[in-house]
């Protein structure tokens, strides 16, 4: 069974026991449960029983434990304006959160 899910602006298709790396998930700790209701579609593998929400079903969630937090890898990011001689160098590592799915209840 798979499910769409949205957290942090983003969307994910996901599937039970499957590890995926999401934006930081903001007070939580290493270990804890984490409970995902903005489901927007949920569909078999051979796509023959599919619900799709309006916008979300109501009526699914999915459940996944939090493995671990960590960082991305540096990220260069270049201001510039052609003809000023203005040109600035940043660099940026945004946080991620490694999560497992444990259980996706329709």
């Amino acid at each position: 069974m798979y499910a769409v899910i949205a957290t942090q602006g983003h969307q994910y298709i996901v599937q039970e026991w499957l590890e995926l790396t999401v934006d930081k998930i903001i007070d939580t700790k290493e270990w804890d449960s984490v409970t995902f209701d903005n489901v927007y579609c949920i569909f078999d593998k051979d796509g023959k029983n599919v619900s799709v929400g309006t916008p979300v079903v109501k009526w699914a969630t999915v459940k996944a434990k939090i493995i671990s937090h960590d960082r991305w890898d540096k990220t260069r990011v270049l201001k510039f304006q052609g003809k000023k001689r203005y040109q600035r160098v940043k660099w940026f590592r945004p946080e991620q959160t490694t999560i497992t799915i444990e259980k996706i209840s329709a």
